[in-house]
């Protein structure tokens, strides 16, 4: 071998090396984290599931490169308990933490209960929430007191404000908080239709910054829950109207913020995931979402209630284009994110279990074998084991009947609907349209002794058990 050609084989060599330790460094660094959470998007609201009259390129690219669940459900169909489950990874009721809690309200998440956020911080993960909290509005439940280095966004929803269409005096001015402190005591629907954007900025300036560390961002966007508000970038753009401007914005979102990971080359190093926390607003016509053939909707333990997409993105760990249709819910998350980031749980008990198997596509089983529908107070409305559903007497909301609203303006729903109880099953019939009860009689006794084992662990409002496993809300000091 001459000078020349040995330089070159040396040359070839350091090179391999060189990527080969590269590639071994990026394996070894921590995973980065990005939640992304709308608020009242419908199982139908995206293009790959049924969206009418605007497309969502960005999110389809999450597809095309991530994993679709087809069956993930939200801990709740309502605001503040489908945050808290998906951010302590319990059933709400677990931790006393339900419907949707108001600015007067005097409870929120409790100081013993762990937050991703708090669980990542054990790891050194640099932590932030820009959007919409809804777990408690007083200091001690602020982000900021529950593992978030960095909140900029709204306590609660966006509809809680004067302007709601049920009266003026039902709530008082939304703020705008900046960490702890209020910045704007009084949001106008300017701001609003600015949202999107400013939390998708600050979303883009925290992964800047925090490029030379792991970190957690939550991404709880305030739309699409009414009243909707768009830029004007997105305005008049679909089809569809200012809901579909709306999610057009949205989609807009996330294509920056994937842009800014690979940009910065954090693409292969950052978990995403997107998903809502409950159905749609039937009621609101226009300025509600698309269930996508579910039953009912936002409200309800039906599947409109609490099915809805959820994406999850991961270069070079998930199989790009993957559809998995296993059964699985948001209290997953937080012991996902835990098992990827080698951070301790909370020594408490909490209700998901880590869906890194799905994700990486290592094992094809679901490590979830059931689900329990709870709602109002603590009513378990339904149960299923993946392919069956036993649905409760009780009563609640439906929105079969009433004309819907328009442009803003709610329609009717009866609140206190009787419903009685029905078996469906999921695999054949997920519009919960035909009530098998009576044909599988062995299925119903089955499914009965899952709901035995839900009201012991978390009672039952509509039986009466007390349930032994729920702990307190925070409470005002």
């Amino acid at each position: 071998m001459n000078t020349k050609h040995a330089v070159l084989v040396a040359f070839f060599c350091l090179t391999l090396l060189f990527i080969s330790c590269r590639s071994s460094e990026q394996q070894k660094k921590p995973v980065n984290f990005i939640v992304i959470y709308l608020d009242d998007m419908g199982y139908g609201d995206i293009a790959r599931t049924g969206a009418i009259g605007y497309q969502t390129p960005n999110i389809d690219k999450m597809a095309n490169q991530g994993v679709f669940f087809t069956r993930y459900y939200s801990p709740q169909a309502v605001c503040t308990a489908s945050r808290a489950g998906l951010l302590t990874g319990c059933y709400p009721n677990r931790i006393g933490l339900t419907g949707a809690l108001g600015p007067k309200s005097n409870i929120g998440i409790s100081d013993e209960e762990e937050t991703i956020a708090e669980v990542l911080k054990k790891k050194g993960y640099a932590t932030a929430i820009f959007g919409k909290w809804h777990l408690g509005v007083q200091k001690q439940f602020l982000p900021t007191r529950h593992g978030f280095d960095e909140f900029f966004g709204i306590p609660y929803s966006n509809d809680m404000w004067p302007q709601h269409p049920g009266g003026a005096h039902l709530f008082p001015d939304l703020p705008l908080f900046e960490n702890d402190s209020i910045i704007n005591p009084s949001v106008t629907a300017n701001d609003q239709k600015k949202f999107t954007t400013w939390f998708t900025e600050r979303t883009i300036d925290f992964i800047k910054r925090n490029q030379e560390q792991p970190f957690f961002i939550y991404l709880p966007h305030p739309m699409p829950h009414v009243p909707l508000f768009v830029s004007e970038k997105f305005e008049g753009k679909s089809e569809q109207g200012l809901y579909g401007d709306v999610m057009m914005e949205i989609d807009w979102s996330v294509g920056q913020i994937l842009n800014t990971l690979e940009e910065t080359g954090l693409d292969e190093n950052t978990l995403v995931v997107f998903a809502s926390d409950n159905g749609p607003w039937i009621n609101y016509g226009n300025h509600a979402g698309n269930t996508g053939g579910l039953r009912e909707g936002k409200g309800t333990t039906f599947e409109g209630g609490q099915r809805v997409p959820c994406i999850m993105m991961w270069k070079g760990n998930i199989t790009p284009g993957t559809v998995n249709n296993n059964l699985i819910a948001g209290m997953d998350i937080l012991p996902t994110l835990a098992e990827i980031a080698d951070a301790p749980l909370t020594e408490h008990q909490i209700d998901g279990v880590s869906l890194l198997p799905l994700i990486k596509g290592t094992n094809p089983e679901s490590p979830r074998k059931s689900f329990w529908y709870y709602y109002r107070q603590n009513s378990l409305e339904a149960v299923q084991d993946g392919k069956w559903k036993l649905v409760f007497p009780h009563p609640g909301r439906t929105y079969t009947g009433f004309t819907p609203g328009n442009d803003g303006m709610p329609g009717e729903v009866n609140q206190n609907y009787q419903y009685e109880a029905g078996l469906y099953d999921l695999r054949r019939d997920p519009g919960e349209d035909y009530n098998l009860i009576e044909d599988y009689p062995e299925v119903v006794e089955r499914l009965e002794k899952l709901a035995a084992e839900a009201r012991q662990e978390l009672g039952d409002q509509l039986t009466g058990d007390p349930g032994s496993g729920r702990r307190e809300p925070g409470k005002v000091k």
